[in-house]
């Protein structure tokens, strides 16, 4: 299984930061974007935990490779008419999620392209790198793979927490 993740033009440093943890929490294989904003953004240093000197983050000119993305099913996460809300979507094994700029939205003809469309069921569009984590949270939570013991608690809690539940 393998989740890549796809991002159109983004613009804000923070956002990228949390995507960039995101993709590292929930084990995404790869992030491309287009556009030039992140290029002037990642001076900023949001990556705090520096996922990418583990996941390969790459610019694009074109969000979808015909050539290299055959394997991949492509998944827009966009507020499209006719989307399936994401409750009811069954993640495919392999897939490319493409997520739209913070202030614009996936252009038809990358829709298009789609094999996919989902949407998160929400009055209102949300932060995109919360729309990120959501969905990539979705993916793990209907898998076999969901951790189901302290093990990954004590491999991902801070340093200074020592928390036990009764």
């Amino acid at each position: 299984m393998s989740a890549h993740l796809a991002i159109i033009n983004p613009k804000s440093p923070q956002n990228m930061g949390s995507i960039l943890r995101a993709a590292g929490c929930y084990q995404a294989q790869s992030i491309r974007y287009t556009g030039e904003r992140y290029a002037r953004a990642k001076a900023f240093q949001t990556d705090t935990k520096n996922v990418q000197s583990v996941i390969e983050v790459k610019h694009v000119d074109e969000i979808i490779n015909d050539d290299t993305d055959v394997t991949l099913q492509k998944v827009a996460v966009e507020l499209v008419e006719g989307a399936t809300p994401l409750p009811n979507f069954v993640h495919p094994n392999n897939a490319l999620y493409i997520f739209g700029p913070e202030d614009g939205s996936i252009e038809q003809n990358v829709v298009d392209k789609c094999d996919h469309i989902v949407y998160i069921p929400t009055l209102g569009c949300m932060n995109l790198a919360a729309t990120v984590n959501v969905l990539l949270y979705d993916r793990l939570s209907k898998t076999t793979q969901m951790p189901t013991d302290d093990e990954v608690i004590l491999k991902s809690r801070d340093t200074n927490n020592r928390t036990k539940a009764k």
